[in-house]
């Protein structure tokens, strides 16, 4: 069976990261698990040893016709739901997957992490966790293991408490990437971020949307160089920003990489 490069197709097979990914994942026989990508379907072997009913979406043609076979007493038991279909354009609608009754537990393909992370985590369909093997240096950034934030990193954040759980070498799959990978996990997965009204000054205050907040991150995030008051200055009054960073006690100074989720949300909170 040919490996497709277009279709990010990397098949892990070191047991020590798959008995990670579950152990990461706290499974049961009570969850309810979504796969993504189940390729040669090792991991979602895994995942049905757990006792756990699993839902796995596999895009490629050949490797669906493969798993059907592999798992067809699986399948007609009803422990594994098998769903040729593109995760981007999978509808939660259509398969009883609601909001917090699932965990996403899954080796995505990397071309598509940022799209994936968009749509779950930004969905009225939220899983209860996510379990993510992704490249390393996305792992970290995630995470901000520097210290330095990012979009990407408050874009997660917003959303859940992401996990650095362990790094995967290259050599670990088939074939071998050109970059180790790694393993995440984001748990307490929720909206309130941009649903609660936290109390300023002892006035309740309203919160701006998704969309205007990470409009306000990557407005600050513009050029890295620069910092933080200059890039918002672009789209505000420079005088409402230094009185804004003044009543928030945040330094002129201050660069993008240096500000955190919470802060962030005071400054779509003042300035928005």
């Amino acid at each position: 069976m040919r490996v497709k490069k277009s279709l990010g197709q990397h098949f892990l097979r070191s047991e020590r990261a798959l008995n990670k990914i579950i152990e990461a994942g706290k499974i049961s026989p009570e969850d309810l698990i979504l796969e993504i990508g189940p390729g040669r379907g090792v991991l979602t072997e895994k995942l049905l040893q757990t006792g756990a009913e699993v839902t796995a979406v596999e895009k490629d043609d050949e490797l669906y016709e493969f798993l059907r076979d592999k798992f067809h007493k699986e399948i007609s038991s009803g422990q594994l739901n098998l769903i040729h279909d593109d995760i981007l354009d999978f509808d939660f609608k259509n398969y009883q997957l609601e909001p917090s009754t699932y965990k996403l537990v899954a080796n995505i393909p990397y071309n598509i992490t940022g799209a994936i992370l968009e749509k779950f985590l930004s969905s009225e369909y939220q899983p209860e966790s996510l379990v993510l093997l992704v490249q390393k240096e996305v792992a970290q950034r995630i995470v901000a293991q520097n210290q330095k934030e990012s979009i990407l990193s408050i874009s997660v954040k917003a959303y859940g408490t992401p996990r650095y759980v362990e790094t995967v070498r290259a050599g670990s799959f088939v074939p071998a990437p050109k970059v180790d990978s790694a393993i995440i996990k984001i748990d307490r997965i929720s909206k309130d971020f941009f649903q609660n009204t936290p109390k300023n000054n002892n006035l309740e205050v309203e919160l701006p949307s998704e969309e205007k907040f990470f409009k306000l991150v990557k407005a600050g995030f513009q050029s890295k160089r620069k910092k933080l008051s200059s890039n918002l200055g672009v789209i505000f009054d420079k005088n409402r920003i230094k009185k804004t960073f003044e009543m928030l006690n945040l330094s002129e100074n201050a660069r993008a990489e240096e500000i955190s989720p919470e802060m962030w949300q005071k400054l779509a909170i003042s300035l928005l």
